[in-house]
């Protein structure tokens, strides 16, 4: 068995697609324009379904991303203005940073080297 997709309701399409694409490299898989929908895929072939339904309450939902080197794209993304809650640290979940979506869900990234030796 192998996790394939995981559907987000966002409050704003345009904006949630964007964000996905510009920030954290994820490439369109398809668009579905009456149902205000859009498929974004990583470079493992993992899909997450972002889908316009009004008002989102995010509940605290995260989605974790594994990179190569948190510590190096923590310094990248933050020289191009990227905006982090906090940066590369050691949390409950593991070392590693953490930003927000414009829905407001929480989005962790994190490396194989870093975690084992922090």
């Amino acid at each position: 068995m192998k996790f394939d997709h995981l559907n987000i309701p966002v409050s704003d399409l345009a904006r949630s697609r964007d964000w996905y694409i510009i920030t954290l490299g994820l490439k369109v898989e398809f668009e579905i324009p009456d149902r205000r929908a859009v498929a974004l895929q990583d470079n493992e072939g993992f899909a997450i379904f972002l889908q316009e339904k009004g008002d989102v309450v995010p509940n605290g939902i995260a989605l974790w991303f594994q990179v190569e080197d948190v510590d190096a794209i923590f310094a990248e993304w933050s020289a191009r203005g990227v905006a982090f809650a906090h940066g590369p640290q050691k949390n409950f979940w593991g070392y590693g940073s953490e930003l927000a979506d414009p829905a407001g869900y929480l989005v962790r990234l994190w490396d194989v080297r870093t975690m084992r030796e922090k």
